[in-house]
């Protein structure tokens, strides 16, 4: 009986077409004033603020990639952790998908030091952690303030909380009776946790400086809804902020743009202000976080130089 062989899905190009589609909702439902609009009221102090609130998260990142890399047995100075960081956010920024920064400087570590798997576990885990404080806080600060979500937020912990128990119920179980790659897997994982998410030496730092990055997206976000115009409360925008961030974990996206400015429209059009303003505001975020890691454009140029002498 022939094989039959399943097509690979391009999840680059699905990712891509995502952020499209929310793109073009946006544009269809609301036009491209708001777009527009957003980037009119960028001004010099706007753009002063996110390169100097970008430096803060670029080294908090860099330092919580240094602590995971060297819990896996890595080194890496602070200095080119840095570097590689604004590297990786100026690909993020404008390369679809938004990870393939990260996916290059994972593999770039790895081969400096001989070995791709654990570089690439490094920035798996580092990018994971981040993600895991980022959603705790989300989630407790919705929890206390007032947001469209806020009667939802019970039982989306919940979920949250039941789907990384299954997750791990089956890699406990699977890394007992699985086959031997999937074992093999989940083996090296355990090792990997116990080493950099569980040691004392390591997590503490991890957390803060997780909590440190956020803080900086946050006062970017802020100081975006303040440039479109917005006069509210920070006590009313934050949790608005906080939703946006967390669609920015969609992997589906042009450069960081579109499902953070659907949710934005959504979250504002919920807490009483407009659609319009949370584009606008969204907007002006994308542009702030691509010129704060315009440096990496200094890196690259030095990297390409170095390799071509």
């Amino acid at each position: 009986m022939p094989r039959i062989r399943i097509p690979a899905v391009p999840w680059g190009l699905v990712r891509t077409v995502g952020g499209a589609a929310v793109l073009l909702l946006l544009l269809w439902r609301l036009g491209s004033g708001p777009f527009l609009a957003g980037l009119r009221t960028i001004d010099a102090w706007a753009l002063a603020a996110a390169v100097g609130v970008g430096a803060a998260t670029i080294v908090a990142c860099a330092w919580r990639w240094r602590l995971v890399a060297r819990g896996l047995g890595l080194e890496l100075p602070l200095w080119a952790a840095v570097a590689d960081m604004y590297r990786s956010c100026l690909i993020n920024s404008t390369v679809p998908s938004g990870v393939l920064g990260d996916v290059e400087r994972a593999v770039g570590h790895g081969r400096e030091h001989g070995d791709v798997g654990r570089g690439v576990r490094a920035v798996v885990w580092e990018r994971g952690a981040g993600q895991v404080v980022q959603c705790v806080l989300a989630v407790g600060l919705l929890w206390v303030l007032p947001s469209p979500v806020r009667p939802f937020v019970p039982r989306i912990a919940l979920g949250v909380a039941a789907v990384a128990a299954a997750v791990a119920l089956l890699a406990l179980v699977a890394g007992r009776r699985g086959p031997g790659a999937w074992r093999r897997l989940v083996h090296t994982a355990r090792t990997d946790v116990r080493r950099v998410l569980l040691d004392r030496r390591v997590w503490p730092g991890v957390v803060f400086f997780s909590a440190v990055a956020v803080g900086g997206h946050l006062v970017t976000f802020l100081v975006a809804a303040r440039t479109a115009g917005l006069t509210a409360p920070a006590a009313q925008l934050l949790p608005l902020t906080l939703l946006a961030l967390l669609a920015m974990g969609v992997p589906a996206n042009i450069g960081g743009f579109g499902p953070r400015e659907g949710v934005a429209a959504w979250a504002f059009g919920a807490a009483g202000l407009s659609a319009a303003q949370g584009v606008a505001t969204a907007t002006v975020y994308g542009v702030l976080v691509l010129v704060s890691s315009l440096p990496g454009v200094a890196v690259l140029l030095l990297r390409r130089r170095a390799v071509a002498s």
